[in-house]
């Protein structure tokens, strides 16, 4: 009993022992702006959290947490001063800063003082740990909110945004992170409108900006600045008209933290902010939340309204306050020791002599980002970059006097109608099928998607190029008497393709070349990079090189390059009849005449009289049946059942054979047969033959760069009539150009050909700058002309062609080869195959009765010859077929002896001479 009272004593002893080493205070600090919208609402969730957290015994056990805030006023210099008397304090370490701005000078202080730094306000994404050791976010960096922003841009398909931000390190580096998260979307910033930070922003100079803004194409507007700049911008946004239909407008979470903080805002405010999107830092639902929320009201009557930084300012406590326990578990101390750097500056200055290095900061850091809770927003739980797990955004639109959440963003699975909780426990998808929000209301009160452009309100007439051909102008060409006038199939396109788009599109046409000779349209693409031109309308065909530049539309006409060559007509000669099969064929067809009349034979003979006889009338007798079968007039038959399975599979083969050979024979005699020593661009090329190519085509580039062609072999050539009189006066051995050139030449010069298929292959489009929006509409509308009809049409109107383009055939070979029968004679042989395997199986069955019915006193040496002359006696015996299938399969079973007799008086002598030992040993 002595002993239990002891141990009792003991761990009282040491339990107090423990309690003891904790310190009654534990000093805090906390560093924002108290006038601000979140500076309001956090020193009362922070107020909040330090009652709960000394009220709950199970966490600090004793200890009492003791805070001190100092209002930072949003400025770099004040916030610098406030932080460095807050650390005279000795405090372990500071909820905040708010401003990114001052985040980023105190963070200075606190990596030497080793003080950590937990702010649920500054969201710039280069606080990182690599720059700033001792700073934790405790809230959403601003890295996730322009990714959702970029995605939102992706979904609603539109390609260039206008970022209007506050010119500090908070707006600059968020548009940066903005700029990233666009480009890899493929969509970019068009305009960067900077707004002087705090007070200096001003009325005017807003509008300064938002003129400048007005006149751009880009509709999408991008806010991410103060709640100060914003109420300003808002102003003169609606003043010049900028709030209104035709425009968008996505705001960052400072705009939600306003209306979630002073909802309803005033009725002019909220008039202006109809149709804006705005995101806003998703938080999950639980009852402790609903809880705190309905607390709060009683705290404040509403108002200020609880927005998501004041439940990440609650939290950052609860996680400070958690490891803080955790560094008192493992028996850290608090305690402070001197700046060895300082001590070699003048120790006059106070402030220097206040600052202190907390000697457990790295430890109280360490604990801080092990924190595993479960706080108002949700887990509380860092990653390896230090940041919060599960970031998630809701995305809500203003309406009337309120406003709708039309979905959520989350790192996880991107846009969705769906809780991003729920999401959760299915597996990531960012596939663009599974993006999704609710239909959304937009400024103006319309509810469809804005363009997201429009042409700038300048006056100026989009300047389009057109290249002015001489040759082949059927595809483009200028209206004689006029200077910017044009006509032909391409511009008819582009004119309908216009007119179909649901706004208008003010243009002049400006011509490129000089009207001599064919311009170069590489250089007509690069006037586009240039600037020079708006756009590029014509005969332009979309290569490689050229896309690297520009955009292309939709393809309006397919194109590649073929190769073009003159002929000559040959007539039937002599031997015209072989021409239908190659040699390989002809060698094969009469090696299986011969085979089947072999198989034939050997299946026949022993019971078919026609098939015997002599060697000569035999050996005529298989080629005679064998050919005979080509024309069907084979006289004899056939008796036995393999032997006429084999004949009906090869008379199957034959008729297919006739069959093709008649048909190609016809084609031969009757059809003029073109010929060319050029069969395509391989034989081209191989050859060393002059190549002819079209004035400002791609081709000649192609040829060299791609195929290694010589420019020595490569001709220039203006016009049809030119690569006529080059092709037959043998200028050229061929011509090289893209398809439409050469149907419409062909069209009317019938002695030249296509040979060999087309070895490349594009098409012609309009060309446009980079990330023009006016691309994807063109591409659209010329969809619609071809799904109409109205693409053809107008083919038809510009490029008729006559009679002649109907034998614009490319020369081939109409020779059979014997590929094409493989399977015929596969068949055929199998037969005779299996027809022989079952022929001789019955042989060797009557062989081997026949060798167990020999007289055993033969001499070995005397055996073996006479077992061979059997076999060949039994191959070549006369069977009579005329009995039933019974009494022929007792004949088979009988000795060998009686089925001798059932032959014919003839064969008995010759059949007696050679096998009398035999005849002597069976009638026994």
């Amino acid at each position: 009993m002595k002993v239990y009272w002891i141990h009792v004593l003991f761990i009282c002893l040491l339990f107090g022992a423990n309690n003891a080493s904790r310190p009654a205070v534990i000093n805090i600090g906390a560093l924002f702006n108290f006038n601000s919208t979140i500076g309001k609402v956090a020193k009362i969730a922070v107020q909040e959290a330090v009652n709960d957290i000394n009220s709950d015994p199970s966490v600090l056990k004793g200890s009492v947490l003791k805070i001190t805030m100092r209002d930072s006023v949003c400025n770099g210099f004040l916030g610098f001063v406030q932080a460095m008397q807050l650390m005279g304090t000795e405090v372990v370490a500071i909820i905040g800063p708010q401003s990114s701005a001052v985040t980023h000078m105190v963070s200075l202080i606190a990596s030497e003082l080793q003080i950590p730094l937990l702010s649920f306000a500054a969201t710039d994404p280069t606080l990182t740990p690599l720059s700033s050791p001792f700073f934790v976010r405790t809230t959403l960096c601003d890295q996730y909110q322009m990714t959702a922003i970029s995605e939102i841009v992706e979904f609603y398909g539109w390609r260039k945004v206008v970022a209007v931000f506050d010119d500090d390190e908070y707006g600059r580096n968020g548009v940066a992170a903005l700029d990233d998260a666009l480009a890899d979307k493929r969509g970019r910033i068009s305009y960067k409108a900077a707004i002087p930070p705090g007070t200096r922003a001003t009325r005017s100079g807003i509008m300064d900006t938002f003129v400048r803004i007005a006149m751009l194409e880009s509709r999408v507007i991008i806010l991410h600045v103060n709640p100060r700049s914003g109420r300003l911008i808002l102003d003169v946004a609606s003043y010049l008209g900028m709030t209104s239909n035709g425009y968008a407008w996505i705001s960052t979470d400072w705009l939600s933290s306003l209306l979630d903080s002073y909802s309803p805002l005033p009725s002019g405010m909220m008039s202006t902010m109809q149709g804006f999107l705005i995101l806003r830092a998703h938080s999950q639902d639980s009852d402790r939340k609903r809880s705190f929320v309905s607390r709060w009201k009683n705290l404040t009557g509403g108002s200020p309204g609880l927005n998501a930084y004041a439940l990440y300012a609650y939290d950052s406590v609860s996680i400070l306050a958690y490891a803080i326990d955790a560094f008192l578990n493992q028996g850290g101390n608090i305690s402070f020791s001197r700046d060895s750097k300082l001590s070699s500056l003048d120790n006059s200055a106070r402030y220097l002599q206040e600052m202190h290095i907390f000697d457990g900061g790295q430890v109280l850091l360490s604990n801080i980002l092990k924190s595993n809770l479960m706080g108002l927003t949700g887990p509380l739980k860092f990653g390896k970059d230090r940041s919060l797990g599960h970031p998630g955004y809701d995305i809500i639109n203003v309406m009337g006097t309120g406003y709708r959440q039309i979905g959520y963003w989350s790192n996880y699975s991107g846009l969705s109608t769906t809780s991003p909780e729920i999401l959760y426990s299915r597996p990531p998808n960012h596939s663009s099928a599974n993006q999704h929000l609710h239909p959304a209301f937009w400024p103006g009160g319309s509810m469809t998607v804005p363009r997201g452009w429009v042409f700038p309100t300048s006056g100026a007439l989009l300047k389009i190029g057109v290249p002015l051909r001489a040759s082949f102008k059927e595809f483009v060409t200028r209206v004689p008497g006029s200077h910017n006038m044009f006509k032909g199939f391409c511009i008819d396109v582009f004119q309908s393709a216009v007119n179909l788009l649901s706004y208008p599109v003010p243009f002049e046409f400006i011509a490129f070349g000089d009207g001599h000779k064919n311009p170069n349209y590489t250089a007509l693409v690069n006037k586009i990079v240039a600037g020079n031109f708006d756009a590029a309308v014509g005969d332009i065909a979309i290569v490689t090189s050229r896309t690297r530049m520009v955009d292309f539309t939709q393809p309006f006409v397919s194109s590649g390059l073929v190769v073009v060559a003159p002929f000559k007509k040959i007539n039937s000669g002599a031997w015209a009849f072989l021409e239908p099969f190659s040699p390989l064929m002809w060698c094969v067809i009469v090696l299986s005449f011969i085979t089947v009349g072999v198989v034939v034979w050997i299946l026949e003979h022993r019971i078919n009289d026609e098939f015997r006889g002599s060697p000569t009338r035999q050996f005529i007798t298989i080629l005679w049946f064998s050919f005979s079968t080509l024309t069907f007039s084979h006289k004899e038959n056939t008796l036995s059942c393999l032997g006429r399975m084999v004949v009906i599979i090869w008379l199957f083969v034959v008729l297919i054979l006739t069959s093709s050979y008649t048909a190609s024979l016809t084609s031969i005699l009757t059809v003029q047969k073109l010929s060319s020593p050029i069969k395509g661009i391989d034989s081209l090329i191989a050859g060393n033959y002059r190549i002819g190519y079209q004035v400002g085509s791609f081709a000649a580039q192609y040829l060299t760069a791609e195929l290694n062609v010589s420019k020595s072999r490569l001709v220039e050539l203006l016009s049809p009539e030119e690569y006529a009189d080059a092709l037959r006066l043998g200028r050229i051995d061929a011509l090289v150009d893209e398809l439409p050139y050469v149907e419409m030449f062909l069209s009317s010069h019938c002695d030249f050909r296509i040979v060999g298929p087309e070895f490349t292959r594009s098409g012609w489009g309009f060309a446009f700058p980079r990330d023009s929006p006016l691309a994807p509409d063109m591409s659209t509308a010329i969809l619609k002309l071809s799904e109409n009809g109205d693409l053809q049409r107008i083919h038809d109107k510009w490029l008729t062609t006559n009679g002649c383009s109907q034998d614009n055939t490319q020369i081939e070979s109409s020779q059979l080869h014997l590929k094409s029968f493989l399977g015929l004679f596969l068949i055929s042989g199998l037969a005779c195959i299996v027809a022989l395997c079952i022929y001789f199986v019955r042989i060797c069955r009557r062989f081997h009765h026949a060798s167990r019915t020999q007289a055993v006193s033969d001499v070995q040496s005397g055996s073996k010859s006479l077992r061979l002359r059997t076999l060949i006696t039994l191959i070549d015996e006369k069977k009579d077929p005329s009995k039933k299938r019974k009494k022929q399969r007792e004949i088979e079973d009988a000795p060998f002896d009686e089925e001798r007799d059932e032959e014919s008086e003839r064969s008995a002598k010759k059949q007696q001479s050679q096998t009398s030992g035999y005849d002597s040993d069976s009638n026994l």
